[in-house]
């Protein structure tokens, strides 16, 4: 840095989560020297987590990839962008021709949702191939929320958000949102929020087998047995339809059979099954319909569970049933500027429409369940995946049996990889293209606004212009794509083509202006330049149903065919296996998946990586706290330290997500250790929620000592 170079202060956001907070990046010509949250931001207000500071490191991370690189044997090349572009091209397309449209598999990692490029042009580039082998992180993550409002309210991101500025009474199932600052409920700044609930006389309650942070910080806190929350849910809706009649709207349809199917759900059946007492089942049930505004919201400790799809469909039924649907402090639809569910930018999802070669899995909204990739590439015949492409993903940390999908990587003919680092998963991709980091490139948030507790909108121009050398995101997808398609021998119908290549060749800022201009919020891309820091549509708003629903009759399902039945088939089992341990996941603030582990403000401090345990259950196996252990799944095992801690519930042990990086020496594209196992060398793939999604929490487990 030259002494002559003069600070500036650049407005900038952090999406690397999704509180989506705004930022004032101090920057000296091409260096950030300082990150704060922007308190004009009327989002976040000033809020910034740790992994905001660290959006810096990852700008200036030396071992982040910026040029094409070519694996030769164990080293790699770089390349030029012709060069890779036409590599994979080639490669992609020779599949392609050879063993026909499925032997292309496509596997998008969470990143995806928050970049711009990536949900106008990475969805463009997968529709140009024909594979029905695409698989993503949501079948890891949040498909049964998405399954559930599709088939509830029509459209898999018509989500109901919790109202938590004007709630009095908020239950928090399986979630922990002191550390992520909301998930498919974007909150910046939660512990401000819950100051502010607290201070109008409003109460949290939460229910989770650990008790997190926020479980810390709540009025209650109940453990609850992994895997069991559905019994919880159900009991209350059968304490909330036994004691009243709900009155539902004339556009809702499925009452009876709802009343029906949780008839035989007692508290006292949930209690034997959860270990959350009966009478405090039947107490939180009657709090929510007596509270003046009240909402249930659940996460990925029930939608990675085995019955997560039934788990969301209860919430949904209680905010519903208690009245708390669609109305301020309830659970309400967002109104954001680009509506991405009512201009159908975003499908409306489907379920069922084809399956897995394999194993029979059903596809959702185009997708075939994560836990089907590992067989689909080493079973052979017809269909077989025999080259990938991922963008922005790491399968091999974040999929169940990770370990095992690592060695069906090095099978594949061909695997190309859209990412900035070499990882766990992109070390066996013969091409690496990386694109351009958050701060190199513009940012609007087609998602999150659509989950946020707020209605804003907010443009973020970059904050320093990529180098001549570089791709965004968005350029990458499409020299992929026309690339591959032109060296295709079926080729699409030429106009289909056209419509691809115009599509493609208009920048992500030219089509968010285009959309906000179709949108009635009266905000323009000219306003939001002109007030970088966001514009404040106001509070969500209730009594937008039906004229909102994405249904095409513009009613409410409560009963949906798929989740009676799985209802039904919960309403078999007797009882739960007796499982020595249960093993959960866990997300700290200061981790991002797996792949925020290169910064070292991050990662340094206390560890967090080990094995925690109740002291009892370490006490009943001779186990001493911080000694190495072997905890042992149906499909792998790992040793790691433990930790002992009251915080779980005796029968639960957890380990962290995204940890696990030591694979043949290669650490994440850096040559510093950081300590840890991977969670998911111990998750199943053959335990899935019927949506499809990986049941990461409940695996059962051993643990002994080294």
């Amino acid at each position: 840095m030259s002494t002559h170079e003069q600070t500036e202060k650049r407005i900038g956001v952090c999406n690397l989560c999704e509180a989506i907070c705004g930022l004032e990046i101090t920057i000296e010509g091409r260096d950030v020297v300082g990150v704060r949250g922007n308190p004009a931001d009327p989002l976040s207000r000033g809020h910034v987590c740790p992994k905001g500071v660290a959006i810096a490191d990852v700008y200036a991370d030396p071992d982040r990839l910026r040029r094409p690189v070519r694996r030769v044997g164990a080293t790699w090349q770089e390349i030029g962008w012709e060069e890779a572009f036409d590599l994979v091209a080639d490669r992609l397309a020779r599949t392609i021709n050879e063993h026909g449209d499925d032997a292309l598999g496509v596997y998008l990692g969470n990143p995806n949702a928050h970049s711009l490029g990536s949900m106008t042009h990475g969805t463009a580039m997968v529709k140009a191939f024909r594979t029905r082998n695409r698989y993503s992180a949501t079948s890891v993550d949040q498909l049964p929320h998405q399954l559930v409002a599709h088939l509830m309210f029509g459209h898999q991101l018509f989500l109901p958000i919790p109202d938590i500025d004007r709630t009095a009474w908020f239950l928090v199932v399986g979630a922990n949102p002191m550390a992520s600052n909301g998930s498919l409920m974007t909150v910046p700044d939660f512990p401000q929020r819950l100051r502010d609930l607290h201070a109008r006389g409003g109460r949290m309650i939460v229910l989770d087998p650990r008790r997190t942070e926020t479980a810390k910080v709540a009025d209650e806190h109940h453990f609850v047995r992994p895997g069991t929350d559905a019994w919880v849910l159900l009991a209350m809706l059968h304490v909330l339809t036994t004691e009243q009649t709900p009155a539902v709207a004339s556009y809702v349809d499925g009452l009876a059979t709802v009343v029906d199917l949780v008839a035989g759900f007692t508290p006292e059946r949930a209690a034997a099954t959860s270990g959350v007492p009966a009478d405090e089942i039947r107490r939180l049930a009657r709090e929510l319909v007596a509270a003046d505004a009240g909402v249930v919201y659940s996460r990925i400790g029930v939608s990675a569970g085995p019955w997560g799809s039934v788990c969301q469909w209860a919430v949904n039924c209680l905010n519903l049933l208690s009245g708390n649907l669609d109305r301020a402090g309830g659970a309400m639809f967002t109104t954001p500027a680009i509506d991405a569910v009512g201009t159908g930018l975003i499908g409306r999802g489907h379920h069922d429409v084809w399956r897995s070669r394999v194993r029979g899995l059903p596809e959702t909204a185009g997708e075939l369940p994560v836990a089907a990739l590992r067989e689909e590439i080493e079973t052979p015949g017809e269909g077989q995946v025999r080259a990938l492409l991922t963008v922005a993903g790491n399968p091999v940390l974040s999929t169940p049996a990770g370990a095992r999908l690592d060695g069906a990587l090095r099978g594949l003919d061909f695997m190309a990889a859209v990412d900035i680092y070499v990882n766990e998963t992109t070390r066996h991709a013969d091409v690496i293209l990386p694109p351009t980091t958050a701060l190199e490139r513009d940012h609007y948030d087609l998602v999150f606004h659509l989950l946020a507790v707020r209605d804003t909108a907010r443009f973020t121009p970059a904050v320093f212009d990529k180098d001549a050398d570089q791709r965004h995101d968005w350029q990458i997808f499409r020299e992929i794509a026309l690339r591959t398609t032109a060296r295709l021998d079926r080729k699409p119908p030429l106009r289909r083509r056209l419509v691809q290549r115009a599509r493609l060749s208009a920048s992500p800022t030219l089509l968010v202006t285009a959309l906000l201009r179709r949108g009635a919020s009266g905000v323009t891309m000219t306003k939001l330049r002109a007030r970088p820091a966001g514009i404040d549509l106001g509070p969500l708003r209730g009594g937008q149903l039906p004229g909102r629903l994405a249904s095409r009759d513009r009613r409410i399902d409560l009963a949906p065919r798929l989740v009676v039945d799985d209802v039904a088939r919960l309403d078999a089992v007797a009882a739960l296996a007796d499982h020595e341990l249960l093993l959960i996941g866990r997300r700290h603030q200061r981790d991002c998946n797996s792949w925020m582990h290169n910064s070292e403000r991050l990662t340094r401090g206390r560890p967090r990586h080990q094995l925690l345990m109740n002291p009892a259950d370490l006490a009943d196996r001779s186990i001493t706290d911080g000694s190495v252990v072997r905890v042992t799944s149906r499909v792998g095992a790992v040793e790691v330290e433990v930790a002992a801690s009251d915080d779980l519930m005796p029968g639960v042990v957890s380990l962290p997500h995204g940890y696990g990086h030591a694979h043949d020496g290669v650490l994440m594209g850096r040559s510093r250790e950081v300590p840890g196992v991977s969670v998911n060398d111990l998750t199943d793939p053959d335990l899935l929620d019927v949506s499809g999604n990986a049941a990461l929490n409940g695996v059962p487990v051993a643990v002994t000592p080294t």
